[in-house]
């Protein structure tokens, strides 16, 4: 299998790392080859497998703006990766998405790292999107999160809702 995925251009020298290591490490943990096209952003995932699979997901969240040591948590068995469009909730409005990415983030943060301790996931926010990496089982309480921020939801009210399904999570 292969696909040519489009990452940012500013993404590019952190994909490849220092001398090619984060690339050769992605292709040796996965068995798959990457084609970086540094001038375009474009990126040739070719492989089979779960490791192809794997691949593809940690190249798209090092292009969503994680760290290569955050995005290699996808390794793991049962870890996923989600990206959220902020333009499916603003449209073009350039000011309305900086507005957006802003209640997601929060002041100083706090907001993003809420929804990062309550659910055990991994939030960036980069450009229009919003990745969140996280297990199977928790991933969709941060995607719910972020998604009512992204609708206008308060945050106090985020913040009950994170509570409330953390409680009966852990309830026996």
């Amino acid at each position: 299998m292969e696909e040519l995925i489009r990452i940012p251009e500013d993404r590019v020298g952190v994909l490849i790392g220092p001398k090619g290591s984060v690339k050769r490490k992605i292709e040796s943990k996965t068995k798959t080859k990457l084609e970086i096209d540094s001038g375009e952003g474009e990126v040739l995932v070719e492989g089979e497998g779960e490791g192809y699979f794997k691949a593809h997901d940690i190249v798209k969240a090092i292009g969503r703006g994680f760290s290569p040591e955050k995005a290699f948590t996808l390794l793991k068995d049962d870890y996923l990766l989600k990206v959220i469009d902020i333009t499916d909730y603003t449209g073009k409005n350039t000011s309305n998405q900086k507005a957006k990415r802003g209640r997601v983030i929060g002041r100083h943060g706090l907001a993003r790292l809420e929804i990062e301790k309550k659910t055990h996931c991994l939030v960036s926010v980069h450009g229009k999107t919003v990745a969140i990496i996280g297990l199977a089982n928790e991933i969709e309480t941060a995607i719910n999160a972020v998604q009512m921020l992204l609708e206008g939801a308060k945050h106090e009210t985020v913040e009950h809702i994170l509570f409330g399904s953390r409680k009966e999570r852990f309830e026996l």
